[in-house]
């Protein structure tokens, strides 16, 4: 039986603007089981980015808790949350965010490498093989494509054998044609590893492709709805 991967408990997100007070996320309160696909949709300003990054443990909730795999984020420092993403979190970024000075294979591995991982670049070799780039190993992300990037970008997000995957926005600065085969891609290698993927996105057709998708408007969860889906 799957177990409870992710726990989002009474949380809000307030940052101070001028005199006041802008509250971004309000009292939300979700889980998401081992294996699950999830998108989260919603007008831009609904606070979804917001959202992702308190899931993934890179900022603070205002109030409320955040459980990942059983262990509370809320209290930890920031070397401890650090740790925990190394170990169970694996991102995919809308711009990409490869380390410039390393080549595909490299930052592959990076994650695996700061764990002092020693089959690190075996296992990126196998990924970017998998990910059709083996050919472009030891090319710059400069020499690479937008797509060649965001495929360079999923081979690193699943290097570290995540338990969750969080990709915001992936296919956002990509051609239609290319955002598909990311689109793919990212299912393919999500189903075979057994992955909870966790996707903010504007593209309903991305969203769709997920076993479940909740909507937000005005920092709240206005619907939290299963759908079927060939990927779940």
């Amino acid at each position: 039986m799957n177990h409870t991967i992710l726990q989002i408990k009474d949380v809000s997100k307030v940052y101070p603007s001028g005199q006041n007070n802008l509250t971004v996320l309000e009292d939300i309160n979700f889980s998401i089981n081992q294996g699950e696909t999830l998108s989260i949709v919603g007008p831009s300003g609904s606070g979804k980015t917001t959202l992702l990054g308190l899931c993934a443990g890179l900022d603070y909730p205002s109030e409320g808790e955040v459980i990942l795999d059983g262990q509370s984020l809320n209290n930890l420092s920031e070397n401890e949350r650090a740790l925990i993403r190394n170990q169970k979190i694996g991102f995919i970024f809308q711009d990409f965010q490869l380390i410039p000075t390393l080549t595909a294979i490299e930052n592959v591995a990076v994650p695996l490498e700061l764990r002092g991982d020693k089959t690190a670049m075996p296992v990126a070799e196998k990924l970017l093989a998998r990910v059709g780039l083996s050919d472009r190993s030891h090319h710059y992300p400069s020499q690479l494509s937008g797509g060649e990037q965001q495929r360079i970008c999923i081979a690193r997000a699943f290097s570290s054998a995540p338990a969750i995957l969080f990709a915001d926005e992936p296919t956002g600065n990509l051609d239609d044609e290319t955002g598909s085969q990311i689109e793919a891609l990212l299912f393919a290698l999500n189903h075979e590893e057994g992955t909870t993927l966790v996707i903010v996105t504007h593209d309903l057709d991305l969203a769709n492709r997920t076993n479940r998708i909740i909507r937000l408007k005005g920092g709240h969860v206005i619907s939290d709805q299963y759908i079927n889906s060939v990927h779940d």
